[in-house]
């Protein structure tokens, strides 16, 4: 039987809310599955350990994560420490440390969730997103010159590397070509007229080697019109960190909101482990009033199935999803309704058990 390490870090806010939750269907899915099963190991790390320590984790957090064969990350961030903190000390040092350079985000409007978009179909918004997840502007390179001073000068620097922007752009290409699905770029070349025009350049250069695969280029503000006008324009979107951070959340916007959105940060080498998350902010204002939807705690997990080769459990548990939104009565208040967190996973539990 495999067996899946699994470090949890419950995070900060309603962030241990949901991914207990997201446990409880990970290791329902290993008993109806009956070939592997999960091992799972839990860190208090997060912004109230940053309160008690003064760091995000302890000194020797990466080498103990290393360990393992993926993470599951809650929600990170807490009034009294700064988003950059929290963002960087945590987060992005797991990101860089693991070479996690894909991040995978499906936009998806799934059959029940509610679209702000009028006349839309459940299968035109069908979208996954290949962000860079390593560098572009997310690299935190630059300079703070004449800090406090009149003449103060700040320098954020966007690193566009060969190998960075090859490889995720060769990744999109190879998802694009298994599943048989069309390719958009997304950049700014009009305005960067350095790193935009390079990615460009990068993706036409690869294109050449995939001729089977039909691709399209928008820039950026284009992109995020026709998201909304003609979402079924998108298939497979590969983009920079920036850009894609900002336009994952308006896919979800649009595919039922961010209660619904999840992420895995993937090293596709398998070298290190890959993290899996759901996407919305910690919201300290409803942690511990049982408020805090597990949807996309849940999904995030799907994804964790997917990633370990099993693709047909990860596809009940989104199925599973499915079936809860399409039936209405066990929902979130976030999506209208008046169940709790745990009702709500209990009633994704009953679906995927029936």
């Amino acid at each position: 039987m495999d067996v899946h390490k699994i470090a949890v870090i419950p995070g900060d806010g309603g962030g241990p809310e949901v991914i207990r939750e997201g446990v409880r269907v990970l290791e329902e899915a290993a008993r109806l599955d009956g070939g592997f099963r999960f091992e799972f190991t839990w860190f208090p790390w997060g912004c109230g350990y940053y309160l008690k320590h003064g760091r995000m984790m302890e000194e020797d957090g990466i080498s103990r994560l290393e360990k393992f064969d993926a993470i599951y990350l809650g929600a990170v961030g807490y009034p009294g420490v700064p988003d950059h903190i929290s963002l960087w000390d945590l987060l992005l040092t797991i990101r860089k440390s693991f070479d996690q350079y894909v991040n995978l985000r499906p936009i998806t409007l799934l059959k029940g969730a509610p679209c702000p978009l009028k006349d839309v179909r459940r299968e035109d918004i069908d979208m996954l997103f290949v962000r860079e997840n390593s560098e572009g502007e997310y690299a935190g390179s630059g300079s703070w010159l004449f800090k406090g001073k009149p003449n103060e000068v700040v320098i954020q620097d966007g690193v566009f590397s060969r190998t960075g922007c090859e490889r995720i752009i060769r990744y999109a290409f190879e998802l694009a070509r298994e599943r048989k699905k069309s390719l958009t770029s997304i950049s700014k070349a009009n305005a960067l007229n350095y790193s935009m025009v390079f990615w460009d350049q990068i993706f036409e250069e690869v294109s050449r080697e995939y001729p089977d695969v039909e691709t399209h280029s928008y820039l950026v503000d284009a992109a995020s019109m026709l998201m909304v006008k003609d979402p079924r324009r998108f298939e497979i979107v590969v983009t920079s960190n920036l850009f894609g951070d900002i336009l994952t959340d308006l896919g979800a916007a649009i595919a039922g909101g961010m209660g619904l959105a999840a992420g895995a940060n993937l090293n596709p080498e398998r070298i290190y482990p890959s993290m899996f998350e759901p996407i919305h902010g910690s919201a300290p204002d409803i942690a511990g009033q049982g408020k805090a939807n597990p949807l996309a705690a849940i999904w995030s997990a799907s994804q964790m199935l997917d990633f370990f080769g099993h693709e047909d459990m990860g596809s009940r548990v989104l199925s599973a999803i499915e079936a809860v939104l399409e039936e209405g009565s066990v929902l979130t208040p976030d999506l209208g309704g008046t169940a709790t967190t745990s009702q709500t996973a209990d009633r994704v539990l009953a679906k995927l058990c029936g």
